[in-house]
């Protein structure tokens, strides 16, 4: 077979690099080179030369998805990645929820770019799994020719590193995203002579890398540190409806305008009637997913504590008290000390669990450091898991358990407490166990969380808590015990709220002969029972009936509690207020001014009770 070879002559001196097809054989000995190109077939007893070199093209961009017209700027969310962008090696990463619009931001800064600098690369490279951002690679290969890329052998990630390392080149921008695997880029995968994939894009002057990604850990690694992330939250409201607006058209109904529609056989309004009917009706809205062709196919507030095993909160020392108590006066220091050991590596085991949260954007931290955050689909969709997995009763009394530990009575010392846990008890009140001592917890719960509704005078949700606490008491303890007969009262409470004073005064009358039988006639619930119903009395006009039950209770009060008890001092203002509806305007102002003035000494000048008694006394001096 015969052989064609052309060579042109740049000085002396020969060596040959690779061979194959068009292969290039050339020397730099002394300066001089040779340049040898091979046409034919392959020949005997040598390696097959390279193809032939091929004109690099100028920079163009390789962005698979086009761009939205209806986008929406998110603040200055890409003047912060053009910054970063535009600096000598600059990294940065949008880190957020799957859905939050990491991957849109990027779309539309690529696109910017491309039409700002069309002297300079812009590639996009879909980071999902090693085998795309290996095609990746190549596509940069391709688009760029870098030669040799066609062998058989050819390491195509440490050519195209190569290429993106040379200050020489054009400046560029890699665009990985959907980077959401640490091992995609830190993991040699099937061939353990290959470095990670991380290592193929340099941090060369001329370029710039632009990562989407949940997994902050792997931005970290990826972009070289926090200040080079930036997370992504849910669209602000004004930018949320503006991008429905623009999606839809105009709507008159912006306060019905927070979720996308289905037109023209849904709406707003249609979407929202059918998203609030229950919880497998909204998974089922949320799950439906008709495509998104600009896309790669594939904030309630949680207190740590609510969060923590309750065994490990508070300090070391208070620890050690309790496993002394629980041990007792002979447990060795040994054994103490090995409990503090288990209490230390648990409480690092929940320092890790809420790394792990917070690193796949599933939770937010605070400024505090001591209140998460979930988004409410994220709460949606680990429910829709579990109820898949056959887990949710078992998290369900999990999280009954925890809430009803933590969740303190309703009194004013408590609201700091109540008013940052009561969102959870809200969500407790469905969630009713079927075993009898978490039951009774549940109803506890209740209880306590009526106790707070009814203070800040939310008389539907007190209404609801109490019913079903009174119901589960009454089933698992009696009609006739103690905390039953607690939750009618306060039951009967959300009555008079709701100006029903004939069925307040029914129960009110049970609630009271049968503390009095049970706990006897000075015990504090019947006393309080005989207080609520002479404030039925009150607001039927019923004045001598309502002014010997006050009575009767304050002086009652008064043996037993003191004069400044806060018990005692109510059951004074009721009284003053009995005055006051008959006109018996100094009697009246006598007692409230002595209801205010220990009230002031006892609870402050700011507690509510003595801000009420300050303008019952107005009300009283002015009538």
């Amino acid at each position: 077979m015969e052989r064609f070879w052309s060579f042109y002559n740049s000085g002396s001196g020969f060596s040959n690099a690779n061979t194959g097809p068009g292969a290039q054989y050339n020397n730099n000995a002394a300066g001089h080179q040779y340049n040898y190109n091979y046409y034919g077939p392959p020949c005997s007893g040598i390696d097959q030369p390279p193809e032939r070199l091929e004109t690099p093209p100028p920079p163009f961009a390789t962005i698979p998805f086009s761009r939205d017209p209806d986008f929406v700027n998110r603040g200055d969310v890409l003047d912060q990645i053009d910054q970063r962008c535009s600096e000598p090696a600059g990294r940065v990463a949008l880190v957020g929820l799957g859905g939050v619009g990491k991957s849109q931001l990027a779309i539309e800064y690529a696109h910017r770019t491309a039409e700002k600098e069309p002297d300079r690369w812009v590639f996009w490279v879909h980071a999902g799994t090693q085998a795309r951002v290996e095609e990746g690679l190549k596509a940069i290969a391709d688009a760029v020719k870098l030669p040799g890329r066609g062998q058989p052998e050819a390491d195509v990630p440490q050519l195209v590193y190569t290429w993106l390392s040379n200050e020489r080149k054009h400046r560029w921008i890699v665009i990985l995203d959907s980077a959401d695997d640490v091992d995609v880029f830190f993991d040699a995968g099937s061939n353990p002579k290959r470095r990670p994939l991380a290592a193929y894009f340099p941090q060369s002057p001329n370029g710039s890398l632009l990562v989407t990604t949940r997994i902050k850990d792997l931005a970290y690694k990826l972009v070289g540190g926090y200040k080079n992330i930036i997370e992504i939250g849910p669209m602000a409201q004004s930018d949320a409806l503006l991008l429905l607006e623009r999606k839809l058209g105009l709507f008159s109904d912006k306060d019905s305008a927070e979720e996308l529609r289905r037109s023209p056989r849904s709406s707003v309004e249609k979407y929202l009637t059918e998203f609030s009917r229950g919880e497998s009706k909204r998974a089922w809205l949320l799950g439906h997913d008709e495509g998104e062709f600009r896309r790669e196919g594939g904030a309630s507030s949680i207190p740590e504590s609510l969060l923590r095993p309750p065994h490990i909160d508070g300090a070391m020392q208070e620890r050690r008290s309790d496993v002394q108590h629980d041990l007792g006066s002979n447990s060795s220091d040994d054994e103490i000390y090995n409990d503090e050991i288990h209490n230390d590596e648990t409480d690092n085991g929940f320092e890790d669990n809420v790394a792990m949260l917070t690193n796949y954007c599933l939770v937010t931290v605070s400024e505090s450091g001591d209140t998460f955050e979930m988004h409410g689909l994220v709460q949606l969709s680990t429910r829709t898991w579990l109820k898949a997995c056959g887990r949710e009763e078992e998290f369900k009394h999990q999280f009954v358990s925890r809430i009803a530990a933590l969740f303190p009575p309703g009194d004013y010392s408590n609201w700091a407490t109540c008013q940052r846990l009561f969102p959870h008890v809200e969500r407790a009140v469905d969630y009713r166990p079927v075993e009898g001592k978490l039951e009774e917890a549940w109803a506890t719960l209740l209880y306590n969380g009526g106790w707070y509704a009814e203070l800040q005078g939310r008389y539907d949700v007190v209404e609801k808590m109490v019913r079903k606490s009174r119901r589960s008491r009454k089933e698992i303890l009696g009609r006739e015990d103690e905390r039953t007969l607690a939750s009618t009262l306060l039951y009967t409470e959300v009555l008079l709220d709701k100006g029903l004073w004939k069925e307040a005064e029914k129960l009110f009358v049970q609630v009271m002969e049968t503390s009095k039988t049970k706990l006897g006639a000075d015990h504090p619930s019947t006393l309080t029972s005989m207080a609520n119903l002479a404030s039925t009395y009150r607001n039927q006009g019923r004045w001598e009936e309502a002014e010997k039950l006050c009575v009767q209770v304050m002086e009652t009060r008064k043996t037993k509690l003191g004069a400044d008890y806060p018990d005692t001092l109510t059951s004074m203002a009721n009284l003053a207020s009995t005055y006051r509806n008959q006109g018996r305007w100094e009697e009246a102002e006598k007692l409230e001014v002595q209801v205010m003035e220990t009230r002031k000494t006892k609870l402050g000048a700011d507690h509510p009770d003595t801000l009420t008694s300050i303008a019952n006394l107005t009300f009283t001096e002015w009538a």
